[in-house]
């Protein structure tokens, strides 16, 4: 559906339309990205958000939404809840980042990403807004992911949801997408990611991470240190519900094409839910994601409604996209994260041969920490086929491999990520396994390039 139009106040308005996607997109790379900059954010506010938004309507306000934030499993909690609304009958916007392929991904309802033609003009209007706003003084030029998701919100309310499930990019009280009309506000773990690592960052990162609550809101929380349930706290939501607390995983083991998880809620027990994602952190996600949904009703849910929980996918969350020999590609950004996939490689699959790592990063982690994460998870790492995702912020593959041979790890250079996944291919037999990781930039660039092979 288009969105509604924006009204040119000026005689000297820019046309609104984008004649492609191609173009719109180029004028929206124009913008500061902090997602490819890493940029400062001291001084950051939610005001020019809110005056772009007032622009287009206010379209945050027309639905619900369930906010999600925290340093892992954002994704694969927003996939889980959206399949549950599906499932309840509603229509459901998600809005997730970054994008693994195509900007489109960002922005989807009902499972179904906008389409080009939408998009561009979505971004048309934005241009018009923004040109209206800048020469009549009332905001500075926006960023990059303000526009994005201004287009997701105005999108949502276009096709009229009944449901918004928005993920935060990296931040949480300053963050773009913390306008929303939150009901339910979920922080699914506080890990050592964009930090300095100084004494008491796991404090400062969770006060960031909780302004996501407000005191309308419900706080639904993963397993995490009294300390930082208490910082929540102090944001006053209208009810807290904590893992371990208030709800609790109490079985979580793997299954063929997933896990099988049970688990007591404030509401109910539930027994033998089949979920098809790979690795015990999933089933932490889906106790989370299960908790959030009741939250949001405010009753337990019907058993047979969790058999969407049995058809979820994520794409880059240790996907399997081959056998023989064994491919995954996990978007693993971080040694948390990296450990994760390290751990299901270990617990969900028998590897008879060699595995080989495809591993490209950015340039803000420690290279040593990620590759200790796969050796303490008891992981196999004979090979890292190092490389360089094209982003802005990439970590070199020289250095890459530099740490990996300080570990005693065969490493070998490649010159991109393509030839990298070519590399550890060229040298695997049915037996092996090769796992493509380090970055969800690293994991699109090998999807694109799986894709074009196949061809």
């Amino acid at each position: 559906m288009p969105p509604k139009p924006v009204q040119p106040t000026g005689p000297v308005a820019k046309p609104a339309d984008f004649p492609s996607l191609a173009e719109a997109r180029a004028w929206l790379d124009g913008h500061v990205n902090l997602e490819a900059t890493a940029g400062d954010t001291d001084g950051l506010s939610l005001a020019p958000m809110r005056q772009l938004l007032e622009a287009l309507g206010n379209p945050q306000a027309d639905y619900p939404a369930v906010h999600i934030t925290g340093t892992n499993g954002k994704g694969s909690v927003a996939a889980l809840i959206a399949a549950l609304g599906g499932a309840w009958g509603m229509t459901v916007g998600a809005y997730t980042s970054p994008h693994v392929e195509r900007i489109n991904e960002r922005m989807a309802v009902g499972g179904d990403p906008i389409g080009d033609a939408d998009l561009a003009e979505l971004l048309g209007h934005l241009r018009l807004v923004e040109h209206h706003l800048i020469t009549g003084r009332a905001s500075s030029v926006p960023s990059w992911f303000e526009l994005v998701t201004s287009a997701a919100l105005r999108w949502f309310a276009d096709v009229a949801v009944d449901l918004a499930v928005v993920e935060v990019g990296k931040l949480g009280r300053y963050d773009a997408t913390n306008v929303v009309n939150s009901k339910v506000a979920v922080i699914t773990n506080i890990g050592r990611d964009h930090t300095d690592g100084r004494p008491g960052w796991e404090q400062e990162v969770m006060g960031e991470k909780a302004g996501i609550i407000h005191p309308e809101s419900a706080a639904v929380l993963g397993p995490m240190a009294p300390e930082l349930v208490a910082i929540a706290a102090q944001e006053t939501p209208a009810e807290m519900l904590v893992a371990g607390q208030h709800f609790e995983l109490v079985e979580n083991r793997s299954a063929v094409g997933g896990r099988l998880v049970s688990l007591r809620t404030p509401h109910t027990r539930y027994d033998q839910v089949y979920v098809s994602l790979f690795g015990a952190h999933q089933g932490q996600n889906a106790a989370l994601a299960i908790a959030a949904f009741e939250a949001l009703v405010g009753q337990a849910l019907d058993e047979p409604l969790l058999d969407a929980l049995g058809g979820v996918t994520v794409p880059a969350r240790f996907e399997v996209v081959a056998r023989q020999p064994l491919l995954v590609i996990d978007g693993a950004h971080n040694p948390d994260g990296l450990a994760a996939a390290a751990d299901t490689l270990a617990d969900q699959f028998t590897v008879l041969g060699a595995v080989t790592w495809v591993v490209g990063m950015m340039g803000d982690k420690d290279p040593d920490a990620m590759l200790a994460a796969i050796d303490a998870s008891g992981a196999r790492c004979d090979l890292v086929v190092c490389c360089a995702p094209a982003w802005p912020r990439a970590l070199s593959a020289a250095d890459l491999a530099a740490a990996a041979r300080n570990r005693g790890i065969d490493a070998e250079i490649a010159d991109d990520v393509s030839e990298a996944v070519d590399r550890a291919l060229a040298l695997s037999t049915e037996e092996d396994a090769v796992v493509i990781t380090g970055s969800l930039y690293t994991a699109g660039a090998a999807r694109l390039h799986l894709a074009s092979r196949d061809q």
